[in-house]
């Protein structure tokens, strides 16, 4: 097949789709053929339509878990894309001429199946051979390009004889090489099948990388055992708005620039002025960006620093500055010699913030159509940018206005932006509520990124659309809970997002778990997310009245156990304590919940000696804040409790646990701290010692100005200057002290 045109090109090279273009001009073909999937050819519509804005990727991706895809990005400065360019306004015929993305998925999985008998001969990779020449030329790779292909005249001879010296110089490890051979042998088979279509060789024009010229050149069509024997993955495509972060080297994109948006500018001065008009442009940029950052350049320096710039070109071996030189020189113009005062200008004018748009009506899998239909409807579209930006919701009824899909507009928001956090499709994030006592307001971070479209795509695994995904992945979780805990989450993520017949499910998992469940903490827990659920069930248009008999269970299956879980060790008085502070709080919340039982229950825990202090105390600490403890029975208490004759331990976990909740009570009652006091003097220097470790502790998380107010008491029973007292009080433990701290836990007083 002599007579075929072998244009090599480097991905995303500016330089390459100018030349390219110009020697498409001069070949005139019949039939233009790109290296890419061939089995994509219905994508190339979408890629030369006039709303596309780029950079866009097409993805493949499998129609099984796991989920295996592969990305083919493009930016409108790389040459796959000007060829179809260029082919679509000319009229002629464009086609991917490489292995199906089906076959590529399948070598994807063979890798990842056989990746521990790789025989791991990678000394001369591609990648090896770049290492090298960055140390030869002092440089890195990018750089290195720059100034001796992108400033070339003659790119195409310059091209194709590094792609002939790189295959040379690599000798990959096997599947790496047989995969580059099969590739090439498949395109030679399609330019094989082209001639025989009667397009003479001569008029075709084929763009590949400057790699595969020579092998292309040189090897034999695929024969049809052969074709017939490649492994195709069931797999599916689509387009997809890109980014030029995720275009650069450093977010993991192998083929990237290390600049895309620099890259862009050098495009737009081939097309015009040329490239000796593109360092000035940059620096102007690159002021303009640290200006806007809050810095100060003025005119000087960057005019300093493109003189510097245009005179270390030449020395370093180019005609024009290369993206090195101009940082370099603004570094030490602009950045005054460092490189941090302008690192935020620099990926500003570098990588950008450039997303791509596709039109309505690209091809895409039928959970992206609701995803973005869903965005319109919900009016959330103005935040598919690349910055991050705040959304409150306010979950009321609007009364104000007329139709009912906009009297819910922010409700029917939170469902979809909780159902694509249940799908792991990071489009939303939500924030810590502003509201103590209230719960009609939800505050999301919204952000979208490529990656957002791989979710979604990864989603349609589980469904036609969002809700059927999310009720199916609830579904899963739900069938997978092994504790009441996780089925209860999944109960709530089902409740917060509208999806009443998923939340039943996980009800129903939930009440066959609760049979066998007895730990307190579990139990608290799952009560506390069910509360939630009956008490703005309304809101979030709800019906709640299942939920109640199960609360009404937990509720009881605690009182049950409260009383014998505080016969812990220090180690679980923590989590112990939690759950009543849990429990507590959901009996106030409902009153169908029998308060007498849950009072009666805190008054045995507070008065029995053979529980764990720290909880016996906390139960006081209940009761004191519910008002069901009078002054003189606080006193009786804080008497036996904090007496000589009770180990200091006891005697000091016992106050952590009064001082775990309702403070200002404690504060304001000088009695208290008198006692106290009373009961420090009284202790031995040995017992002393123990009892301080453990009221450091207690005190370790008072607030500032609860310690302020302590002191003032200490003050007043010893006598002595209460700011005095403060400054010892407000003293932060050191890290010794919280190290010792977490080692009372599990240390046995009984042993010194």
């Amino acid at each position: 097949m002599d007579g075929v045109t072998y244009f090599g090109v480097r991905h995303l090279s500016p330089a390459a789709a100018f030349h390219l273009r110009r020697a498409l001009d001069a070949a005139r073909p019949s039939m233009v053929l790109v290296e890419g999937p061939s089995d994509l050819n219905d994508q190339m519509q979408w890629l030369w339509h006039p709303a596309t804005q780029y950079p866009v990727a097409i993805m493949a991706y499998t129609n099984t878990p796991p989920v295996r895809s592969i990305l083919y990005p493009f930016a409108r400065y790389a040459p796959e894309i000007q060829a179809i360019l260029w082919a679509h306004e000319h009229n002629v015929p464009c086609r991917f001429m490489d292995l199906p993305s089906g076959t590529f998925l399948a070598f994807d999985e063979r890798e990842e199946t056989s990746a521990a008998s790789d025989d791991g001969d990678s000394k001369n990779t591609t990648e090896s051979v770049y290492r090298r020449l960055e140390i030869l030329t002092g440089e890195e790779h990018d750089a290195f390009w720059e100034r001796h292909f992108e400033q070339t005249e003659d790119y195409q001879a310059a091209c194709n004889a590094f792609g002939q010296e790189l295959r040379a110089s690599t000798a990959d490890h096997a599947r790496r090489a047989a995969e580059n051979t099969v590739r090439e042998a498949y395109m030679k088979r399609v330019i094989e099948d082209t001639t025989d279509s009667g397009i003479p060789p001569e008029e075709i024009f084929c763009v590949c990388g400057a790699y595969h010229v020579e092998g292309l050149k040189a090897c034999a069509p695929m024969t049809d055992e052969e074709q017939n024997a490649l492994p195709c993955a069931d797999s599916r495509a689509t387009l997809m708005p890109y980014s030029y972060y995720r275009l650069t080297t450093r977010s993991g994109y192998g083929a990237g620039n290390q600049a895309p948006a620099y890259f862009d500018l050098l495009w737009d001065c081939l097309n015009g002025e040329g490239l000796e008009g593109a360092a000035g442009r940059y620096l102007v940029q690159l002021a303009a960006a640290h200006r806007k950052a809050g810095n100060i350049v003025s005119s000087a320096e960057v005019i300093e620093a493109l003189r510097l710039a245009q005179t270390i070109a030449p020395l370093r071996g180019s005609r024009y500055p290369v993206l090195r030189d101009l940082k370099d020189a603004a570094i030490t113009t602009m950045g005054h010699g460092n490189h941090s005062e302008l690192a935020v200008a620099f990926a500003e004018v570098e990588i950008g913030k450039t997303i791509g748009y596709l039109p309505e009506g690209v091809s895409r899998t039928s959970v992206q159509e609701d995803f973005y239909r869903q965005l319109k409807r919900l009016k959330l579209e103005k935040f598919r940018v690349h910055e991050t930006q705040p959304l409150d919701l306010d979950l009321r009824e609007k009364l104000t206005v007329k139709s009912k899909e906009a009297a819910f507009l922010d409700l029917h928001r939170s469902f979809f932006l909780h159902r694509l956090r249940v799908l792991g499709v990071h489009f939303a994030a939500p924030r810590v509520s502003r509201q103590d006592r209230a719960n009609w307001g939800e505050y999301w971070d919204l952000r979208w990124t490529p990656e957002i479209e791989i979710e979604v795509v990864e989603a349609s695994l589980l469904g036609d659309t969002i809700e059927g995904a999310a009720d199916f992945a609830l579904r899963e979780r739900a069938r997978q809970a092994a504790s009441i805990d996780e089925a209860a989450g999944v109960f709530q993520d089902a409740f917060l997002c509208g999806m009443p017949a998923a939340a039943a499910h996980a009800l129903r998992a939930l009440q066959g778990l609760s049979v066998d469940t007895a730990a307190l903490a579990a139990v608290a827990a799952t009560a506390e997310r069910l509360s939630l659920v009956v008490r703005y069930g309304d809101l979030r248009q709800f019906d709640a009245a299942l939920v109640v008999p199960l609360l009404e269970q937990l509720y009881l299956r605690a009182c049950l156990t409260a009383e014998e879980s505080c016969r812990c060790d220090a180690k679980s008085a923590s989590e112990v304590t939690q759950a009543i502070d849990r429990i507590n709080t959901l009996q106030l919340n409902h009153a169908f919940l029998d308060a007498s039982k849950w009072i009666s229950l805190l008054e045995t825990i507070s008065d029995r000696d053979d529980l764990n202090t720290k909880c016996s105390g906390f139960a006081m600490a209940v009761l004191l804040e519910r008002g069901a403890v009078d002054e003189a029975l606080l006193q009786r208490e804080v008497s036996r409790r904090l007496s000589p004759g009770v180990p200091a331990e006891l005697g000091a976990g016992w106050f952590e646990g009064l001082a775990g909740k309702n403070r200002y009570a404690l504060i304001t009652r000088l009695s208290l701290w008198r006692q106290l006091s009373d009961y420090l003097d009284e202790l031995d220097d040995t017992a002393f010692r123990r009892a301080l470790v453990f009221l450091r502790r207690a005190f370790a998380d008072f607030s500032p100005s609860e310690k302020s107010d302590i002191a003032e008491n200490l003050g007043e029973i010893w006598g002595v200057n209460p700011t005095q007292t403060a400054e010892v009080l407000m003293e932060a433990p050191t890290e010794e002290e919280q190290a010792a701290f977490a080692e009372l836990d599990e240390f046995d007083f009984d042993d010194i």
